[in-house]
Formats: structure tokens, C-alpha cells, sequence
């Protein structure tokens, strides 16, 4: 007797040509449906990437600006107030110094020895972050009437001086000269004030980077690049532009910070981030 025939089941190579054409039309519908809102998406979280990069530049650079030692905003470029690159002295500190008209006995700021390099601080010295300490720059009524007179920039600075070191028991500061006797006529403060400041900081933009320039000195002339190794603050910056506009009859001025950002493969367009600071030139 002779076995029952099995019968297999399966699909021909026809039918499978078939599903796999139609599975091929299926997911190119579905793939013309997702691309646009997947492309959003991409669009909107480096949209969202850049905005956050914009923000952190420009709030650093706002309270920086906003600490600047009075009369030392400057921007170079096209003209004296729009640049690419803004410079500016920050404060640390500042406080009274003894002068010679005080009642109160002690070291005075002399302001016709040369050789007097001392001088106490009147009220309370301060700590943490804001402590005076070897290497500061104490600055004296920083007014930049003209040229080199009061003139934190000045080649021959007469308004200030190198901190060497600080008596914290008797509050006495010792300077590494005192150039404030040269000057001619004396500048010293209507308020007998001083403040402490660090050295100059310069923002740049070039090569699509916003750059941070530190621990370069004291230039007369301003400089676009002032180091050669700065810190780079941002990246994809399609441009940036710096403006310095004085305040009529007043003590007072306005800083403009305007960057752009774009992402160089990006389908969506730049982010453009303008911020306004107050200056109080006051010194």
C-alpha cells in the first residue's frame, strides 16, 4: 500500500517579489510622511542647542561688562563704537584709602612723595573672592578725560599701581611704586575712593568662534587679537558686533552684544541674541 503524498505549503517566488514591492511602496509613503516632522525635530533641538550657547556667551559677557572698571569700555572695528572685539578693565573690589586731609592718623595715599609707596584702607577689607591680595591693580579715579591723563590704558600709567602685598591686621596696602605722584595736576579722589581690578579682558569673534582674551597686560593701543591662546566661549558664530554709544551729559553709556549663531549643516536659520548693558562711567 502505498503512503499518503505530503503537501507543503509556501509562497512563489512571484508572491515574494510582490510583498517585497509593495512593502517597499508602503515604506516610502510612510517615510515621506515622517521626514518633514523628524527634520523639525532636528531643526527645533538644535535651534533650541544654539539658543542655549547664545544665552551662556552673552550672559558672561553682560557680568563682566557690568563689573568694568569706569572708562575703560572700548571696541575696535569700523569705527570707535561698533566692533568686532571689546575690551574692558573688570573690577574686583574697591574701598577708601586714607588721604592726607583725614583727621585719622596713619599712612596716606601720597599723591606728592614718590617714594611713599603705603597706605591704609579706611573701613573693612574684604574677603573671599574680593580680597585684595599680591598682584592686583589698585586704580584711582580712572577719569580718561584725554590722551594718558587718568588713563588706566596709558603707556605711563599715572592712576595705577601693582599691589606687592596687604597687612590684613593694620590694613595696610604696600604698592610696587606709587606712580600717582607723578601726576600733574594731582588726581586724587573727590571721595578718596579706590578700586581693585584684575587685568584687561577682550571678546572676539574670527573663524566662526567667540574667543575670551585674559592675563595679556595693559595696552595703550587697543588690539583685536590680544593673545594667542584664548578661550573659546562659543562656536558656529556666523558674526558678532560690539557697540559703544556715550550717554549725553551724563556719567553714563550703553553696550550693545549682538551674536549670531548658525549650524553650518543646518536647514533652519541663524539665532540672533541681542542684549543691552548699562555702564556707569562714574568713577
Amino acid at each position: 500500500m502505498m503512503p499518503p503524498r505530503s503537501h507543503q505549503a509556501g509562497f512563489t517566488l512571484v508572491e515574494a517579489i510582490v510583498v517585497i514591492v509593495i512593502t517597499g511602496i508602503l515604506g516610502g509613503i510612510v517615510a515621506t510622511f515622517l521626514r518633514l516632522p523628524v527634520q523639525n525635530y532636528v531643526d527645533s533641538a538644535g535651534r533650541a542647542e544654539l539658543t542655549d550657547v547664545a544665552d551662556t556667551a552673552v550672559r558672561r559677557m553682560v557680568r563682566e561688562i557690568r563689573l568694568a572698571l569706569p572708562n575703560t569700555v572700548r571696541v575696535t572695528g569700523p569705527s570707535s563704537a561698533s566692533g568686532t572685539s571689546i575690551e574692558f578693565v573688570p573690577t574686583k573690589t574697591g574701598g577708601r584709602y586714607l588721604a592726607a586731609e583725614d583727621i585719622e592718623s596713619g599712612e596716606h595715599l601720597n599723591f606728592a612723595v614718590a617714594s611713599d609707596v603705603n597706605f591704609r584702607v579706611v573701613g573693612p577689607l574684604q574677603g573671599g573672592t574680593q580680597q585684595i591680595v599680591a598682584g592686583d591693580t589698585v586704580v584711582v579715579n580712572n577719569m580718561a578725560i584725554e590722551g594718558d591723563l587718568a588713563n588706566v590704558y596709558a603707556a605711563v600709567p599715572t592712576n595705577r599701581a601693582q599691589v606687592t602685598a596687604v597687612d590684613a591686621a593694620t590694613k595696610l596696602v604696600t604698592l610696587a611704586a606709587n606712580p600717582f605722584a607723578a601726576q600733574n595736576p594731582p588726581m586724587a579722589h573727590p571721595l578718596h575712593r579706590f578700586q581693585v581690578t584684575g587685568q584687561p579682558v577682550t571678546y572676539s569673534c574670527a573663524n566662526g568662534m567667540l574667543y575670551r582674551h585674559a592675563n595679556y597686560g595693559f595696552k595703550a593701543v587697543q588690539e583685536a587679537v590680544p593673545s594667542a591662546a584664548p578661550a573659546i566661549l562659543a562656536t558656529n558664530v556666523a558674526s558678532c558686533e560690539f557697540n559703544y554709544f556715550l550717554v549725553g551729559n551724563t556719567r553714563s553709556a550703553l553696550v550693545r552684544l549682538t551674536l549670531t549663531l548658525h549650524r553650518p549643516n543646518g536647514s533652519d536659520g541663524p539665532i540672533r541674541l541681542i542684549q543691552q548693558v548699562h555702564v556707569d562711567n562714574n568713577p
